[in-house]
């Protein structure tokens, strides 16, 4: 495929970070072995589901795999003996079912291409990496002063996101990074403002932003090339992490977990903040902020991948504020990443649920206050600050910033308005999502309610009280005509002037059906 080349018609733009849930409905013995059925579901839509096929096998070879991660996944042992045995497969069942909830609920896990293609084969069977290498391939015929010197094999998150190590001819000790990505299903700039501004993104120049040497792009994907740091990114430094190493093996267990010291946070807060201020203040989109996004340089920190949101590529923490209405903004949505962000400074590691009920004990008071304005129930229900409030607050206000470095960073008119209306949209999409889940959320709860133990007690008792109130109505109806009847079978061409008197309703109330 040429790098010009088109999309193909009528391709799906697949959200990657809505989450997949599996649920084991059924299992069929063979020959010689148990094949487990599947019921697979892509966010909260049932019809948005389908089924899938799995043997033991395929969860051990999918464990073997996910090794890498250093994680102790309670997948259920080998029995070569009495494994066609039916409580022995029951028992199974059960224990895959707990392995399918804990790789579907960790959060890198979930993300990551092996558990997806285990889940979602249809949707994730290309290999990336081969349609990275081609058209980067496709790249160099017109730019041969470039060259590949290997591949950076999974060291993103993002399964249509891959790396090259690169070096340039004419300085072959010099190393730098190719990144190349697929559309997203955010993008709505016309093809011509996308290359546009793609392309517009080496002239951007600020103190907090890794420079990009080099972009280009066409109608389905972009390619950027920049500077090899050999220290790595923020998350690097807190995990102590080879950058070279695949995402699972860096960030998903760590050996020590340790935060950073609280200068380190003031400083790097209030650069990180500077720069997301530099970029509101511009109208130009982010939300992609978190640590492997930030670039260490010295004692600086530099924020990696603009192109992201140019690209419609759904952020790292989307199924974490899709969640909250109030974070309805990309504005929000970068406050609130900058709270996961602080989060993992402080602690060395991710929240373990967000929202965070209480904060384990901080290098200073100051640290909480952030995290409980950006993390906390309240903060998640009423709504994120502002990065200008953020900026005010104690722990980053006494921050004293020295650079020369003038920022830069000119955008047509006409794109500034491209940038506007695509923000908007992106905005707008993740504001219907929210509502669906709200809405989901609330019928969830009121099945669950309307399900309960106590509430089926309060229908019993409902219903037999209706069941005696009618009980009643029909004896006393049944005692109106009957004497009714009897006045009229005594001959007396009178009407009646006063009913008799109605029949006692205990007998009746006694024998009514509950």
């Amino acid at each position: 495929m040429a790098f010009m080349e088109k999309p193909p018609a009528g391709k799906v733009l697949l959200d990657d970070t809505v989450p997949l849930t599996a649920a084991i409905e059924a299992s069929q013995s063979l020959q010689s072995h148990t094949e487990y059925i599947i019921r697979v579901q892509r966010g909260i839509s049932v019809e948005n589901s389908w089924q899938i096929v799995r043997r033991y096998s395929d969860f051990d070879l999918l464990n073997n795999s996910l090794q890498i991660a250093g994680l102790s996944l309670p997948l259920p042992p080998k029995k070569l003996i009495g494994n066609m045995d039916r409580e022995f497969i029951a028992e199974r069942q059960k224990g895959l079912q707990n392995y399918l909830n804990v790789i579907t609920t960790n959060h890198v896990l979930s993300n990551c291409e092996l558990v997806k293609k285990f889940l979602d084969p249809n949707n994730y069977s290309a290999n990336y990496t081969e349609i990275a290498l081609q058209q980067v391939s496709m790249f160099f015929r017109s730019e041969p002063k470039w060259e590949v010197v290997e591949p950076l094999k999974d060291i993103g998150w993002r399964i249509r996101k891959k790396y090259f190590l690169m070096k340039i001819k004419n300085q072959p000790k010099e190393r730098l990074v190719l990144s190349w990505a697929d559309l997203g299903p955010d993008k709505y700039l016309s093809d011509k403002d996308f290359q546009c501004l793609i392309k517009l993104l080496p002239s951007c120049l600020h103190p907090y932003i890794y420079r990009v040497t080099f972009a280009t792009a066409n109608e389905s994907s972009a390619l950027l090339i920049r500077m090899f740091n050999e220290k790595g990114t923020l998350k690097d430094l807190i995990y102590k992490a080879k950058p070279k190493d695949p995402f699972l093996k860096k960030y998903c267990n760590p050996k020590k977990i340790q935060g950073l010291e609280l200068q380190q946070i003031k400083t790097y807060g209030r650069q990180i903040l500077e720069v997301l201020k530099f970029l509101h203040d511009k109208g130009f989109p982010y939300g992609h902020l978190h640590a492997s996004n930030v670039m260490l340089d010295g004692d600086t920190c530099r924020l990696l991948d603009l192109e992201n949101s140019l690209l419609g590529l759904p952020s790292f923490y989307r199924s974490y504020f899709s969640q909250f209405r109030k974070i309805n903004t990309l504005e929000s949505v970068d406050v609130h990443c900058f709270g996961h962000l602080l989060y993992e400074m402080t602690y060395g590691r991710p929240p373990d649920s967000v929202p965070v009920d209480s904060f384990p004990p901080a290098p200073s008071m100051a640290v909480v206050a952030v995290l409980e304005s950006t993390l906390s129930c309240e903060a998640c229900k009423n709504g994120m600050p502002t990065v200008s409030r953020l900026l005010q607050m104690p722990l980053f206000s006494d921050v004293l910033l020295t650079t020369s470095e003038k920022p830069q960073f000119k955008i047509p008119t006409k794109l500034k308005e491209a940038l506007r209306i695509a923000k908007e949209c992106i905005e707008k999409r993740l504001i219907e999502e929210q509502k669906q889940i709200h809405q989901h959320r609330r019928l969830t709860r009121a099945q669950s309610h309307h399900g309960s133990e106590e509430e089926r007690k309060k229908r019993k008792i409902l219903a037999r009280k209706k069941s005696k109130r009618s009980a009643v109505e029909n004896s006393e109806e049944y005692s109106a005509k009957y004497s009714n009847s009897n006045n009229s079978g005594s001959g007396a061409s009178s009407p009646l002037t006063s009913p008799s008197s109605p029949t006692p309703p205990s007998t009746a109330v006694e024998h009514a059906p509950f």
